[in-house]
């Protein structure tokens, strides 16, 4: 029988587990040979944030916040925001959804059924969005963007955005 395989946010949370306590040795070189296709170190042996990033940018198409709001306007995409629901509740791009990177995976298939309707995901910068843009392809979405520049790229087009 077949393992599921795990999620993307289950493995953000190994590696913040394993930077974070004195973990077996034993057990972490399990869990990098277990999720090694997340897994990136840097020079020093650390895992890098902007190093899983960049990867996963390698896999993903971005898009313009003039072009994201666009799509939004015209009914083509839907808009999701990933960040904490604090940084939401101060502002967010009129029109979005709110799903918190840490829950999205959960709840992405009762907001988004359809795997072919057109997802575009923002963070504060783009980095986060990213990430989450990659882990729905994963999952099955075949038409997901991280928006470019996030949420201060969205304000200093002066797009609408929501309190």
């Amino acid at each position: 029988m077949a393992r599921a395989r795990p999620r993307a946010s289950m493995c953000n949370y190994i590696v913040r587990l394993s930077d974070s306590v004195e973990a077996d040795a034993e057990l972490i070189g399990w869990l990098k040979a277990a999720f090694s296709e997340h897994w990136i170190t840097g020079d020093d042996g650390a895992e890098s944030f902007q190093k899983l990033v960049a990867a996963a940018k390698k896999n993903i198409q971005e898009i313009l916040p003039n072009d994201a709001a666009l799509e939004l306007g015209c009914g083509a995409a839907t808009l999701i925001d990933v960040r904490s629901k604090e940084d939401w509740e101060s502002g967010h791009a009129r029109g979005a959804k709110h799903l918190d990177r840490g829950e999205i995976e959960l709840e992405i298939e009762e907001q988004v059924p359809d795997l072919d309707q057109r997802i575009i995901c923002y963070c504060g910068g783009g980095s986060r969005s990213a990430l989450v843009a990659e882990s729905l392809q994963k999952m099955g979405y075949r038409n997901v963007r991280s928006m470019s520049g996030g949420f201060r790229a969205w304000k200093s087009a002066g797009l609408p955005s929501d309190v």
